[in-house]
């Protein structure tokens, strides 16, 4: 009789892994990061959660159950799915309370790589996430001999609460590498006294830092919840090709992604396959995934090195033959440093042609930007015609005339021509743009969008508020787009700090002028001074969120409610699923 009972239990639990059910817990767990160890939230006990493996055409079924003593969520971060799974709390349900299980259901009607993580405060930075690979039906357009999934992220020792406090008392808490006297005194031999000076003193009038690109330092990067001494390494074969699944789950840093000695060809980005393009290194902005294929032919150890984009820290992995090998592990190159240009001091800075007059002074007349001085509101903030006209017109004269090297965007047209983060690779061969990507097969039709929506990323650094159009999430009204249509997105950064906007629920179709092969993304990274397009098919009937996905400036404003009005009856209405959802709620 027991053997029996045993074997039904096996047939049981065979069966609820082929019907695709699931099951998490998400915990309090201790996270050590090497340099400091932390109380923070995992899945399954651990941080990051384990890897969720998906087969394309199958409906999956996840249970939740929430240890914590506060209210939690689950986000899908890039899957097509109805919206009363999204996990989203306020706007897709109401989160998942302490002690109860939440049920989620959905088809999967897609392929690649993926994540999910908390959308519950600063439970993600505090590591409540995990990666998704989803198989496709068919074969895949290349071939691989292994797969490791890479999913970085920013471990900081203070939590996510503490941060955005020290944020909001002075905006520069984290800024370790603020400029010195004695960089000052550097300057003037490289560049001349008085170019040194006038430099410093138009930087000092508009209350703004070149070296304010990273708003949080001091955190350790980490790779699959390794730190750089603890060493996360995969093991090959001479002559395998690697997939690498590389995931940005950080909560505010962008990486830049080599491995010394190996030659990265991506095939994948944001999980959509794109014509394959042979890199050196590439950008990864926070939220967004690169698939890469890598082939070592060599007996030897290779290092992961992603480095941070403000070059104040970095993580480090290892892929090597054997168990203990080590390959060195490169030294961190000088920091950036902004310049006028990433200011919106060209006229002409971006690659759709948006000079300074262009913007008006919507986002300094709002509540959030106003009530001191004006000064302050230009502080990462808005800025028009009238500052071109105060600083006399003639910023991009002064850049050249302080011996500034001014490099150019011709070959990476988001990024403002006289960037400071236009990014180069460290062996001076090739670095992933944007505009290298190509989608392998269009997902759409290519057609004319019905409108264009523009989007102003706007903020306060001084105060730090972020928001957009001027108005933080509390006091916006929801964007409604109507089911069918077509939108262009259109993003214009008025900030000094770079913004990966991410819309759920729908792809974004990225506008490299490729028109039909222009790829497929679920996060849109928007640099300093610039204005980028993107498309939407509006094919997902409900509510949805659009936000930056730097944590700390979603939680200060720059998040925006979608509704999709239309469409099927049976999943607009959508209370099929939201029955189906709470079934297994205790």
């Amino acid at each position: 009789m027991r053997v029996f009972v045993v074997t039904v239990l096996v047939s049981l639990l065979s069966w609820a892994a082929q019907a695709g059910e699931y099951n998490l817990t998400v915990d309090r767990v201790t996270i050590d990061a090497g340099e400091f160890t932390k109380q923070g939230i995992g899945y399954n006990g651990s941080s990051p959660g384990p890897v969720l493996r998906f087969k394309e055409g199958e409906e999956v079924t996840i249970n939740v159950t929430n240890n914590l003593d506060v209210s939690t969520s689950i986000h899908w971060h890039g899957l097509i799915l109805p919206f009363q799974m999204d996990g989203v709390p306020g706007i897709s349900y109401d989160g998942i309370a302490p002690g109860e299980t939440f049920t989620y259901r959905f088809p999967i009607v897609q392929s690649g790589t993926y994540w999910f993580h908390s959308h519950s405060g600063f439970q993600e930075p505090e590591g409540a996430f995990g990666a998704i690979i989803i198989e496709p039906e068919g074969r895949e357009p290349f071939r691989f001999d292994r797969e490791y999934v890479v999913q970085l992220t920013d471990k900081h020792p203070h939590t996510g609460d503490r941060i955005l406090r020290n944020l909001k008392m002075s905006a520069d808490y984290y800024n370790r590498q603020q400029q010195t006297v004695g960089d000052f005194f550097t300057d003037a031999q490289s560049q001349g006294f008085w170019s040194a000076l006038q430099d410093r003193l138009m930087w000092g009038d508009m209350r703004m830092m070149k070296a304010d690109i990273e708003d949080v330092q001091g955190f350790v990067g980490m790779i699959n919840g390794k730190s750089p001494e603890q060493n996360w390494t995969g093991l090959f074969e001479p002559g395998e090709r690697i997939r690498l699944r590389f995931i940005n789950s950080s909560a505010m840093t962008y990486f830049d992604v080599r491995i010394p000695g190996l030659e990265m060809t991506v095939v994948e980005a944001d999980g959509n396959y794109v014509q394959p393009v042979s890199v050196d290194e590439f950008r990864i902005g926070v939220a967004e995934t690169y698939d890469v294929i890598v082939r070592p032919r060599e007996d030897r150890a290779y290092t992961i090195f992603a480095e941070s984009m403000g070059r104040s820290g970095y993580a480090r992995g290892t892929l090597a033959t054997a168990e203990g090998m080590t390959a060195e592990v490169p030294e961190l190159r000088p920091a950036p440093l902004l310049t006028m240009a990433d200011m919106g001091g060209h006229s002409g800075m971006d690659h759709s042609g948006m000079a300074m007059g262009d913007m008006d002074m919507a986002a300094m007349e709002s509540d959030d930007m106003s009530g001191t001085d004006g000064a302050m509101a230009m502080d990462h903030g808005s800025m028009n015609g009238d500052m071109s006209g105060q600083m006399g017109g003639s910023m991009a004269m002064d850049h050249a005339a302080m011996g500034h090297a001014m490099p150019e965007a011709d070959d990476n047209p988001f990024y403002a021509d006289g960037s400071g983060l236009i990014p180069e690779a460290a062996n001076g061969g090739r670095f992933l743009a944007y505009t290298d990507l190509r989608a392998q097969r269009p997902l759409y039709e290519d057609r004319e969008p019905t409108r264009e929506i523009e989007l102003r990323l706007t903020g306060n650094m001084e105060r730090y508020i972020w928001s957009i159009n001027g108005v933080k999430y509390e006091d916006a009204e929801p964007i409604r787009l109507q089911y069918g249509e077509r939108v262009r997105f259109k993003f214009v950064n008025e900030t000094m700090m770079t913004h990966p906007m991410h819309l759920h629920g729908m792809w974004s179709i990225l506008d490299v002028g490729q028109d039909k092969w222009n790829p497929i993304k679920h996060v849109i990274s928007v640099a300093p001074a610039t204005t980028v397009y993107m498309e939407t098919e509006v094919d997902a009937p409900g509510e949805w969120a659009f936000h930056c996905h730097l944590s700390y400036h979603a939680a200060s404003g720059m998040f925006r409610k979608v509704i999709v009005e239309g469409g099927p009856d049976s999943v607009a209405d959508g209370d099929a699923e939201a029955v189906d959802g709470q079934e297994g709620e205790a």
